[in-house]
């Protein structure tokens, strides 16, 4: 065992090309995702619901430790493709064959990296996207609720959406001074039966939404028959309900670690709706499978990066681009036949490891024994 991990001039030197290039992975797959998803989602939240620049910057550090865990992967296989594959065409590889030195040798080092990156993976995803997820969400629905308030604007309106398209409420404001508003109208059109035009002389901002004191009230029937007139002394509209549904309904599992997901598939079986409860044991499954993903690209990133000594061009790029490819193609299809009940959780999660690392594994045992 102790042979087995030391290192010798040749694991350094192949760990020191693997190093650079998982960094420069790291760095790369992680924008690419912020670019494509995180960021365009906060874009429209602070188009759509007002919520300031410092706190959509602060929701995007909290979401960058799940986006990490999902690139570690990733680098680990970009990262192999490329220095193994340079090293092919600098005809490294050729030289160490011909001192003797085997395949399985030359990775040998490259797997004692990815099984430290499954560590590392495990305990993020583990430790630390739980509650930076779980913080995540509690920003957001904090600043959805308190809303982004225009100081010192006069004769403003905010509209609220229901379901994208469908206005729920038009606010109009006279004033705002010192997170105070004065002379509020509120248009409400929640209710399917009825609309309520609500008349504020004052109003402020609070934990649980906006509150106006003092307010006329005035219920119509969609049909423009006065229902009701009263007055209210103090009355909170809040924002975060709707918002908290849709968390929620959208919750699946990733705000929780893997012992909190455990009694999932005993006590607590019952406790939740079958949907959830599919999304659970998926998700349960997944922190297993996910750090098992980083050997598992290692496996069939070595042999694919070994290319005949007529190739004199660094194929590592495209080979990793496919390979990520297809394994969120078989990724994508097995978690929903996991999400509807059609499959095993077990097999929905792990299905993507079981294909890549049996073709992995075929390839590999070929390629160590040919050359």
């Amino acid at each position: 065992m102790k042979s087995l991990f030391k290192l010798t001039i040749l694991d350094k030197f192949i760990l020191k090309q693997i190093i650079e290039v998982f960094i420069l992975g790291v760095v790369v797959f992680t924008s690419i995702i912020f670019a494509s998803d995180t960021f365009i989602s906060l874009i429209k939240q602070i188009s759509t619901y007002g919520m300031s620049v410092n706190i959509a910057f602060m929701i995007i550090l909290l979401n960058l430790p799940a986006v990490i865990v999902m690139t570690i992967p990733m680098s680990v296989l970009f990262s192999t493709v490329m220095t193994v594959n340079k090293m092919c065409l600098q005809s490294e590889i050729t030289i160490l064959k011909a001192c003797g030195i085997s395949i399985k040798r030359i990775a040998k080092p490259i797997f004692i990296f990815s099984f430290i990156m499954a560590l590392l993976t495990f305990f993020i995803n583990e430790t630390i996207v739980p509650i930076t997820t779980s913080q995540s969400k509690t920003l957001a629905l904090y600043a959805l609720v308190q809303r982004n308030i225009p100081e010192g604007k006069r004769n403003f309106s905010i509209k609220e959406l229901k379901d994208g398209n469908y206005l729920k409420r038009l606010f109009y404001v006279e004033k705002c001074e010192d997170k105070q508003f004065s002379n509020v109208s509120i248009l409400d059109l929640s209710d399917d039966d009825k609309i309520q035009i609500l008349q504020a002389k004052t109003g402020t901002s609070v934990l649980e939404g906006w509150q106006f004191d003092n307010a006329s009230v005035y219920t119509i029937s969609k049909r423009g028959k006065t229902l009701n007139t009263s007055w209210i002394e103090k009355t909170i509209v809040d924002f975060g309900s709707d918002i908290q549904r849709q968390l929620d309904k959208k919750n699946d599992g990733s705000d929780y670690n893997f012992v909190q997901l455990l009694p999932y598939f005993g006590e607590k079986k019952d406790e939740v709706p079958p949907d959830t409860l599919a999304k659970y044991q998926v998700r349960f499954w997944e922190k297993l499978a996910l750090p098992v993903t980083t050997i598992v690209f290692v496996v069939l990133g070595i042999p694919l990066a070994i290319t005949p000594p007529r190739v004199r061009h660094n194929r590592g790029f495209l080979f990793t681009i496919g390979i990520i490819f297809v394994y969120y193609i078989i990724r994508a299809f097995s978690m929903s036949l996991g999400y509807n009940h059609t499959m095993l959780p077990f097999f929905a999660a792990g299905l993507p490891n079981i294909i890549l690392g049996l073709i992995g594994y075929i390839y590999y045992k070929n390629k160590s024994e040919k050359i």
